[in-house]
């Protein structure tokens, strides 16, 4: 193991960064709500677009599940 650490250290380690690096993720999400407003980020986006443009790229987010 790198360091000389012992695999017990290494395993508790990885699973005590992966578990804060999900805790902080979902905190993030749950305080920032950052995909709240996605649809009002998306409109605004497909305004520069002239109007074919913005109706394919509609059809095809509303066919990968992003808009509703």
């Amino acid at each position: 193991m790198p360091a000389g650490v012992t695999w017990g250290q290494y395993i508790s380690f990885s699973v005590a960064a992966m578990v804060s690096m999900l805790m902080g993720s979902q905190v993030v999400h749950l305080y920032y709500k950052p995909l709240q407003d996605l649809n009002k980020y998306i409109d605004k986006e497909l305004k520069n677009f002239p109007d074919n443009i913005q109706i394919k790229i509609k059809e095809e987010l509303k066919e990968e599940g992003v808009l509703k």
